[in-house]
């Protein structure tokens, strides 16, 4: 075998192959004689009948295996001694092998560009101080007890107003015909926070314990049940009784209720902790974010194509996954596929030219990412998602996603390596975000992660039934797997 490569631009190249006959020809004899141990014809026992009548029998088969064998171990060969590592998948443009003829086929593929790296070492970098408010903790506070309020029916027979529950039934009608998924039978209603469409509410607002009513309201365009987004119905309700939160004082026997706290001294320095940790975390990643988008603009380089292309392919398909658990669809939005896609090239873009300079970095300084490090971020991820680790791991495997798992991973470590050498001050953030130097410069040290012991965001709210909506079953959306 003989090759010649190519550059087609700078992140392009283009290996051309030569095989010579007879080494073509011994591979397609070779594939033929595999096939002649493990193929039985009829009058001839098992590895006994004649090469040239397994050949006539499976030409096809055999002579396109045997082109595809040749090819896949030539390029694995090749990669190797050029030192080459593909940042796209290897396009092949070969036609089949012919006996006794020369094979000649080529390989293009795209590979990291040639650039000479910024200084990424000593760079002045500032990080704005974290800071936890009184408020925050405050209104953390506020979430717990209402949490641990006791819900009590109000006597009074009146009409319930915001905050206040709400129990009701109701159905949903159109054209005078029920309309199925969209009623409940004794479902508590928070007024005032959001949970059902606006005017669902105002029917509600309007009835006094016992009493029926009904009106007719249409759907926003954007209804979580397609089949009746824009369309006018007909809800009846009857509200059942109107309850309401008795919210406890904060005491130690609350604390430990709500968290398995000792005191509210406790919890209290467990949740500004939690807060300060999260806050230090974000300013963190702010801060290296500016530092970066610096770096990347100290450089110029060509960014391979079908990696931007890829990347943003990847964010369509994540917005579309997310669009489909709502029920939507990119009409929805007022967009077509491709209008979100154009969109989303500026990031794609951002995103390539971020993991070209990091890797470059990474492998200036060395770094190298081992086999336990990934097997550590796959055993996290398989707890986050709840997902047993042998299958997520599988999963990687098997649409070519460890490669790439380990490029981000090195990215991650050429970053961390960056910021351990940065100079880094720490600012104060002004009333209207301007930032102020701060009197003393803070090391450049890593805060030890703490284990949080309370939620310190905001608590999801149980899925709300917008004067109930029926969802609609989201689609299966599969990603596209990164090859290199």
């Amino acid at each position: 075998m003989e090759y010649k490569v190519e550059d087609v631009s700078p992140v392009m190249k283009k290996v051309v192959v030569t095989v010579p006959a007879e080494e073509a020809t011994a591979a397609v004899s070779a594939t033929i004689a595999m096939y002649k141990m493990r193929t039985s014809i009829k009058g001839f026992r098992p590895g006994k009948a004649p090469a040239s009548m397994i050949e006539a029998q499976y030409h096809s088969q055999i002579y396109n295996e045997a082109t595809t064998d040749l090819v896949n171990l030539q390029i694995n060969q090749i990669m190797g001694e050029m030192g080459a590592t593909p940042l796209s998948r290897i396009d092949v443009d070969a036609k089949e092998i012919v006996k006794g003829e020369d094979f000649n086929y080529s390989i293009s593929f795209e590979v990291a560009p040639e650039f000479k790296l910024p200084k990424y070492k000593g760079l002045a970098v500032e990080k704005e101080k974290a800071v936890v408010k009184d408020e925050e903790l405050a209104e953390v506070e506020q979430r717990m007890l209402q949490n641990a309020a006791e819900v009590k029916v109000i006597e009074d027979v009146r009409e319930p107003k915001d905050g206040e529950i709400a129990s009701v039934s109701f159905a949903t009608f159109k054209d005078g015909n029920p309309v199925e998924g969209l009623k409940a039978e004794n479902f508590d209603l928070v007024l005032g926070e959001g949970q059902s469409l606006p005017e669902f509410e105002e029917v509600v607002k309007t009835l006094k314990t016992g009493e029926d009513g009904e009106k007719d309201i249409t759907f926003p365009e954007d209804f979580i049940n397609t089949e009746l987004a824009g369309q006018t119905v007909t809800m009846k309700v009857k509200l059942h009784a109107i309850k309401e939160r008795v919210i406890p004082e904060l005491t130690d026997d609350v604390a430990k209720k709500a968290g398995g706290f000792e005191s509210v001294e406790q919890m209290r320095q467990v949740i500004r902790d939690s807060y300060m940790h999260s806050r230090e975390e974000l300013n963190k990643s702010n801060a290296q974010k500016a530092m970066l988008k610096d770096l990347l603009d100290s450089v110029d380089f060509p960014l391979p194509e079908s990696m931007v292309a890829d990347r943003a392919e990847r964010l369509v398909r994540d917005l579309e996954y997310k669009l489909d658990r709502q029920g939507k669809s990119f009409a929805a939005t007022g967009r077509t596929e491709e209008q979100v896609r154009e969109e989303f090239l500026p990031e794609a873009k951002e995103t390539v030219k971020s993991e070209i300079l990091l890797l470059a970095i990474a492998k200036e300084e060395g770094i190298e990412v081992t086999p336990q490090e990934i097997d550590a971020f796959l055993g996290r991820l398989a707890m986050q998602s709840k997902m047993p680790l042998h299958e997520l791991k599988k999963y990687y495997e098997d649409n070519g996603l460890i490669m790439p798992l380990k490029d981000r991973i090195m990215s991650d470590k050429a970053m961390e390596l960056v910021w351990e050498n940065a100079e880094i001050s720490e600012v104060e953030a002004g009333e209207e975000g301007e930032k102020k130097p701060a009197k003393k410069k803070a090391p450049a040290k890593k805060a030890p992660a703490k284990k949080a012991a309370a939620k310190t965001d905001e608590e999801k709210k149980p899925a709300a039934k917008k004067a109930p909506a029926k969802k609609a079953p989201a689609k299966k959306t599969a990603k596209k797997a990164e090859e290199k």
